[in-house]
């Protein structure tokens, strides 16, 4: 019987780790600081056990990491490491969805000195993309051909029949984690150029892409793409770029929101307990009686009647409500954004994954290959994110519970011995790219 630890209970753990208690030979152990989450996991499963912990107590951390066999930790990427050393410490295999920092980096000796696999990134984005990108490029290496250009872009969106705010949004996972990467800045190489793009830019020139059977979107660079270059193995392409998709509108509203000062996280304690009026007439330099949307529009350089003021407006940016109890603005847009860009009851999500890749095959021809997941949530059921994240983290797990990956070290899946047998799972689970290839 395999013991699995699994740290964290949030929004995206229920499919995978149900998923685990559904294998045999398995005992999973759900450990989270509200106990309730973890027991409603495991709810009708005798193999399943929750347990309190804290996760800021490294004794209390210890004690059920010394007790498992497999960590995963579905825990805010900052508490990764201490998960992390505590499982080199007492042998233990740790698996996470979340991207590999440099401090994990810094730990891939002492886990191949111990015989054990942190396998992380292995969610949808990061994960799935990894997985299905590499899939195609080893086959037109294997070929003999070159990747010439190569974009890989990832969104998760409410569904089209439940996309009814101006928005065009809604949460299926952390707001601040939305907020916050909307100040990231990005790079990337494109027609062998590197583009490097403030954060305060990020959101200036957003591409239009059409996905067939849904229409149109946005998408923005994510972060920094130039590592993949050597992660993928395409040193010999012209372009490298990975990107976000994000429903039209979007990206023009994040700029402004952006430029006006709203993602800004500095403590003003004069925040607390102020009216969303009188913080947006702070921003701008204006007395709350004035016209505050139209001094708002003339700092921000757009007419009044713009969509832009239309979507603040909605949001109550320029209400009488009182902002919720914070110090920072940040955190101030953030909580107001989880209240009103809601799933409700019944609702779908939708996940869009696609990368395009042109290709110079042996003979010098070229041919466009795309490869494409949509994938919807359920209705009163699990969201396409939850399913999306958490199953290749599962499926990941299991196959290590089985002694099926053999690999050590600090890795993500982007070689066949970890992708194939994942990538193959998945498609049993209803999820697979569907991929096309025509010659241009």
């Amino acid at each position: 019987m395999k013991k699995v630890l699994v740290l964290g209970a949030g929004l995206v753990s229920r499919p995978g780790v149900q998923y685990l208690l559904n294998q045999k030979n398995m005992e999973v152990t759900v450990a989270s600081r509200t106990v309730s989450k973890a027991e409603k996991l495991i709810e009708g499963f005798s193999n399943g056990k929750a347990v309190e912990v804290n996760v800021e107590n490294k004794d209390d951390l210890a004690r059920v990491i010394k007790d498992c066999d497999i960590a995963i930790s579905l825990l805010p990427w900052i508490h990764h490491l201490k998960v992390a050393e505590l499982c080199i410490e007492y042998g233990k295999h740790m698996v996470t969805t979340s991207y590999v920092s440099e401090g994990m980096k810094k730990l891939d000796d002492a886990t191949k000195q111990k015989g054990l696999l942190f396998l992380n990134e292995l969610g949808v984005d990061p994960g799935i993309d990894h997985m299905s990108a590499m899939k195609i490029i080893d086959e037109v290496h294997a070929e003999g051909g070159k990747i010439l250009h190569f974009y890989s872009y990832c969104g998760g969106l409410p569904a089209p029949e439940h996309n009814d705010n101006p928005f065009g949004y809604k949460f299926s996972w952390s707001p601040r984690g939305v907020v916050l990467a909307s100040r990231n800045s990005a790079k990337f190489k494109e027609n062998g150029e590197i583009v490097n793009i403030e954060g305060k830019n990020l959101f200036a020139n957003p591409q239009v892409e059409e996905i067939e059977g849904l229409g149109k979107f946005e998408v923005y660079p994510n972060r920094d793409s130039t590592p993949y270059e050597e992660i993928y193995g395409l040193q010999e392409s012209l372009t490298v770029k990975r990107g976000t998709y994000r429903n039209l509108g979007w990206c023009q509203t994040f700029k402004k929101l952006v430029d006006i000062g709203m993602i800004d996280e500095t403590p003003k304690e004069e925040l607390k307990g102020i009216t969303f009026k009188k913080m947006m007439a702070d921003l701008v330099g204006c007395d709350v009686n004035d016209d505050v949307k139209a001094k708002v529009a003339e700092k921000i350089n757009l007419p009044v009647e713009h969509a832009v003021l239309g979507r603040f407006e909605w949001l109550g940016l320029f209400s009488d409500e009182k902002v919720s109890s914070i110090n920072n603005r940040l955190d101030i847009l953030s909580d107001r954004l989880q209240e009103k860009l809601v799933f409700a009851d019944g609702e779908k999500d939708l996940l869009i994954l696609r990368h395009k890749f042109i290709v110079e095959n042996k003979d010098k021809t070229q041919d466009l290959i795309t490869s494409t997941l949509i994938d919807f949530g359920i209705p009163f059921g699990d969201s396409s994110m939850a399913r999306t994240v958490s199953l290749p983290m599962a499926i990941g797990t299991k196959l290590l519970a089985e002694g099926k990956l053999n690999a050590t070290g600090v890795r993500i899946p982007n070689t066949p011995d970890l992708y194939k047998p994942i990538l193959a799972e998945l498609e049993t689970l209803g999820i697979k790219m569907t991929e096309l290839r025509k010659r241009i």
